[in-house]
């Protein structure tokens, strides 16, 4: 049978904490401490130094990522620390460096939707304070969407104007080496930067980003 687990849960939606705390007092497992900002998970922590933590990912002040940021620096304060982390949707980066921390071990990342699954849930969070790794599947699905080729979606023709560009080509030259107009070639090269998903911002650091992505796949 399971033992009994001390757990600190941070959750900022009163109704979902309450809810946890009932729940996990039904299967043997005491909340020592529950909060609801990521301030207050990091001082829960260190005054109850608890068997493992549950944490929510979007957190005040900002209700973006503090839980998850909360998370990283707390494991990498205490390798050794079980961390369960909650989310409504997957946070691919700090995903990634939540699941590298420590070394790898006693830590999961599931989607909310897998709490209404109660003994699925409760098998998770006893495997983390084991030490061991549970990662929700749709959290697998986008980290290995984020690891693929970033060139994969490039047409062969994108391809090649990419490939010129990172020869530090202008337009106008790619044009005459392609025998294209150039207006063809910003066609292709705004299909590219579109594609390669970067973030609107000057054009000449969108196309140093487009660069690295060509040079790094």
């Amino acid at each position: 049978m399971p033992r009994s687990l001390r757990v600190v849960l941070a959750e900022d939606g009163v109704l979902l904490r309450e809810g946890l705390i009932g729940l996990l007092a039904r299967f043997g497992h005491e909340v020592v401490a529950a909060v609801g900002d990521a301030e207050a998970l990091r001082a829960a922590v260190a005054a109850h130094d608890p068997d493992v933590v549950v944490t929510d990912v979007r957190m005040p002040p900002g209700f973006r990522d503090e839980g998850l940021r909360a998370a990283v620096a707390l494991r990498a304060d205490r390798p050794g620390l079980p961390v369960l982390v909650l989310s409504q949707y997957v946070q691919r980066d700090y995903a990634a460096d939540l699941l590298d921390s420590g070394d790898g071990t006693g830590v999961g990342y599931l989607l909310k939707d897998r709490v209404g699954q109660v003994a699925e849930f409760v098998d998770a969070l006893d495997r983390v304070a084991a030490g061991g790794t549970v990662v929700d599947p749709e959290v697998v699905r986008q980290l290995l969407r984020r690891r693929r080729d970033p060139l994969a979606a490039l047409t062969p023709r994108e391809r090649e104007v990419l490939g010129l560009v990172a020869e530090g080509h202008s337009n106008g030259e790619v044009a005459r080496r392609l025998v294209v107009t150039e207006a063809a070639v910003g066609k292709h090269i705004g299909n590219i930067l579109a594609k390669l998903d970067l973030p609107p911002a000057e054009d000449t650091h969108r196309r140093v980003l487009a660069v690295l992505a060509y040079l790094q796949a």
